[in-house]
């Protein structure tokens, strides 16, 4: 089968043939129909989040089931489903206390076997998933069920990007009808947080990025307001907020330097999300003594707060119901092949999402 390969750490993916291993009992495999491309795709790629080589990146996608291993129970060949990158164990401290996607065994697919084999090396699936290929594998608990009227090719956003947005507005401390929230970063998942503030009955949804492009996006995806530039990110939130600052800010990029403008973006007593994926080498400073005056909650978010069996059918209910609009997350519908200039076209703030359709020639 086709799939794009990570050869070594910084170097283009090559679109090439690999072969997958068998399935085991506990085990799906699912013919790849659409998948976005992900910022934290591009973070694996230039060795900004560690990775072995070679490996299939990708990791935020829908398709079709086409095997199941002896002892699957939720899934059956020719169902649609939509796979995470978590795979819930259900049994670690963290799962019991509803933190599922903190689950101690969550990656565990990751890092347990190869995942197939390329030009005569063992290959790994980035994220346990690898889904810029034709085909994948992966455990039962990271592959859900829905249903066959939403379109594949927005259903793969649902896999990453869009939970991971929405969830870090809906989850705790969720957003209030009549609240402010601030969105650094309008990416795929800076947009999806957009949404999932409107979703929230959000009264004044603030959208900072650097790209003018990305304006438009945002007013799209539900925006009030819009600051484009890289200025005093933090005067210019206080100036549409009566000088208080947001409720809620949400930093979706991982960059210290707007982890920062999402904090001081905060009012007193507001909440800061960081989702965005960092480096391991990057360190964010805080003033000591604004941590206990200001009295600001910041917390990190991983994968919005995501229990994939939870929330995924709730995000396919949303979108049924025309309460999330997952089409004005997609920018650009692309073959594989062109995955590299999809990589381009998001460092420079062209796109929102591009979307492999693996029909595309």
């Amino acid at each position: 089968m086709r799939a794009a390969i990570l050869s070594r750490i910084g170097a283009p993916l090559e679109i090439d043939d690999m072969t997958l291993r068998p399935i085991e009992a506990h085990e799906v495999r699912v013919r790849i129909v659409a998948v976005g491309v992900c910022h934290t795709d591009l973070s694996l790629a230039d060795g900004t989040i560690p990775q072995s080589v070679p490996a299939v990146l990708g990791h935020e996608a829908a398709g079709v089931v086409v095997d199941v291993g002896d002892e699957v129970s939720t899934l059956a060949p020719g169902d649609h489903a939509v796979l995470s990158w978590i795979a819930p164990c259900r049994r670690c401290f963290w799962c019991g206390r509803g933190q599922v996607e903190l689950c101690e065994h969550g990656l565990d697919h990751a890092f347990a076997r190869p995942h197939g084999s390329w030009r005569g090396q063992p290959v790994a699936a980035a994220l346990g998933t690898g889904t810029f290929a034709e085909e994948t594998i992966v455990p039962e608990a990271a592959a859900l069920a829905i249903d066959h009227d939403l379109p594949l090719e927005l259903a793969a956003l649902i896999g990453c990007g869009v939970v991971t947005g929405v969830g870090a507005v809906v989850h705790n401390p969720a957003v209030r009808p009549g609240d402010s929230v601030a969105v650094v970063g309008c990416g795929g998942v800076g947009l999806a947080a957009i949404q999932g503030a409107r979703l929230a009955e959000a009264g004044q949804i603030i959208a900072i990025d650097r790209a003018p492009a990305k304006e438009r996006m945002a007013l799209d995806n539900g925006a009030t307001d819009v600051i484009i530039g890289s200025g005093d990110v933090a005067a210019a939130v206080r100036d549409l907020t009566e000088g208080r600052g947001a409720d809620h800010t949400v930093e979706a990029v991982g960059r210290p330097s707007t982890i920062l403008d999402a904090f001081n973006a905060c009012r007193r007593g507001g909440t800061v999300t960081v989702v965005g994926a960092g480096s391991t080498d990057d360190l964010v400073s805080l003033p000591a003594l604004s941590l206990m005056v200001d009295a600001k909650t910041l917390r990190g978010c991983v994968y919005g707060g995501t229990d994939p069996a939870r929330d995924f059918p709730r995000i396919v209910d949303w979108a049924a119901a025309g309460r999330l609009d997952l089409r004005r997350l997609v920018t650009r519908s692309i073959a594989l092949e062109d995955v590299n200039d999809a990589f381009a076209a998001m460092a420079t703030g062209e796109v929102a999402r591009s979307v492999i359709a693996m029909d595309r020639a």
